[in-house]
């Protein structure tokens, strides 16, 4: 690797590991703490790629990328930043920086990326200015790889015409992503409608969508949830679309290979649904993300009125230790909660201890092959949620949670098949009508009452 790199940061410590390591590598390297003294070298010349921070003493990295795009067209600029959000990402490709790497960085792949950088020229278009205000509000904060990556996949996917399919469990915030896509594109201007069952239940109201969004932005979400009947009617909408036809997004946490290998999905819908995969990781997957969203919504809620709060930091091992099955949407509920209940401004450990006692604690059930007893399936789950806990034991009350997590479902399941009636439902299970309306009652389930042919 060779050549001039021009380094911009305010952290010595940074300057220094960067100039050592380009060095080593064979690169001349530039290093400064002012933004003043890098726009300098730019106009100079000097330089054959650009490593900059984004928040400096005497100016910003962002705001400096159209300058040095106007000054030195194709000269590469990789953003490094503190500041670990989507919008970062987001607004580092808009003025198309050639990359974005979130501190802490890793050390080997930003010399990997510098070494790309400096074998290819970047694209001399100029950075074309977004109107309308950011919205800064999106808990898509993180700073591990998993975010990262898919923060930059965003960024990429942002302004082409392909679809996109977001997948992931529930409450990840795969319609929070699917809405910043459109947000963030150059069709933000126009409509964002989200496609309801019953928008795809009749003839017409795949038109009805299209005349709604006009150029703007469809999301089908959830569609692996749909019936065969609407997946069909998305198909021939979709076949209809002229080159100005509005972008398609869609997400859904069921596997839709799965169902399409089982046939209850449509192949065709499949594959003109997924012209891009974004994969949304689960919380549990990126732990170390799990404070920093907490702080994220404790400060939101502070925003909406609610009383200033702050978690312990034995409260905060407790959070971070936790499975989340619920993912961010969980976490972000709890939290609220806690600062409602919450006595002093400080959150407790036994604060917590409470509130996460009082909730599901469980993930979905997946059962193994066709031939695993149900037994085998739960203790297998029961393992990796304890697992999951990393040496912490659950919070207190498990037993009533899995009982409730493997009652709920078996309940709803049964009044389905019983059409919703609930002295066949109580037969079915083989118990008692008034305990069956109490357990109904208690864990909030919704009885839909409707013929069924059996």
């Amino acid at each position: 690797m060779d050549g001039t790199v021009l380094v911009a940061d305010d952290d010595r410590t940074i300057r220094t590991v960067l100039t050592q390591a380009l060095t080593r590598a064979g690169c001349k390297v530039h290093a400064t703490s002012s933004m003043v003294t890098l726009m300098r070298w730019v106009e100079e010349g000097k330089g054959d790629l650009v490593i900059s921070d984004v928040v400096m003493p005497d100016g910003n990295g962002l705001d400096a990328l159209p300058k040095i795009a106007e000054e030195r067209p194709g000269l590469p600029v990789i953003v490094i930043s503190a500041q670990n959000t989507i919008m970062t990402a987001i607004q580092a490709a808009e003025k198309e920086a050639y990359d974005y790497l979130p501190k802490p960085f890793d050390l080997p792949d930003l010399m990997k990326r510098a070494a790309r950088a400096l074998d290819v020229k970047r694209r001399a278009s100029p950075a074309r200015p977004k109107e309308g205000a950011a919205n800064d509000d999106l808990p898509l904060v993180g700073r591990t790889p998993a975010m990262q990556a898919l923060y930059r996949l965003v960024a990429k996917v942002m302004n082409t015409e392909l679809p996109v399919l977001i997948t992931g469990e529930s409450g990840t915030g795969k319609s929070l992503i699917a809405r910043a896509i459109h947000d963030f594109s150059d069709r933000r201007t126009l409509p964002f409608v989200v496609a309801a069952a019953s928008d795809l239940a009749t003839l017409d109201g795949p038109a009805a969508l299209i005349s709604r969004a006009r150029n703007g932005s469809i999301l089908f979400d959830e569609v692996g949830d749909l019936d065969m009947d609407a997946q069909a009617r998305i198909v021939r909408m979709l076949d209809s679309f002229t080159d100005s036809g509005p972008r398609v997004l869609a997400t859904s946490q069921a596997d839709l290979a799965q169902r399409m290998e089982a046939g209850a999905f449509r192949q065709d819908l499949f594959y003109r649904l997924g012209g891009v995969s974004l994969a949304v990781p689960s919380l549990r997957e990126r732990v170390d993300d799990i404070p920093l969203l907490a702080d994220h919504f404790l400060l939101r809620a502070e925003r909406d009125g609610l009383p200033l709060r702050r978690l312990s930091s034995d409260a905060m091992d407790l959070v971070r230790a936790y499975s989340w099955p619920g993912n961010v949407r969980q976490l972000e509920n709890t939290v609220r909660r806690l600062v409602v209940t919450a006595t002093e401004e400080e959150i407790t450990r036994a604060e917590v201890e409470r509130v996460l006692g009082s909730q599901p604690a469980m993930e979905p059930l997946k059962g193994g092959g066709e031939d695993e007893k149900l037994s085998a399936s739960v203790a297998k789950h029961l393992r990796r949620y304890f697992d999951l806990h990393g040496g912490v034991l659950p919070p207190p009350g498990l037993y009533q949670r899995i009982l409730r997590e493997v009652e709920m479902p078996l309940i709803e399941i049964a009044l389905d098949a019983t059409g919703g009636n609930q002295a066949k439902c109580a037969d079915l299970l083989g118990i008692n009508r008034n305990t069956l309306r109490k357990k109904i009652t208690d864990l909030d389930i919704q009885v839909t009452r409707r013929r069924k042919l059996m």
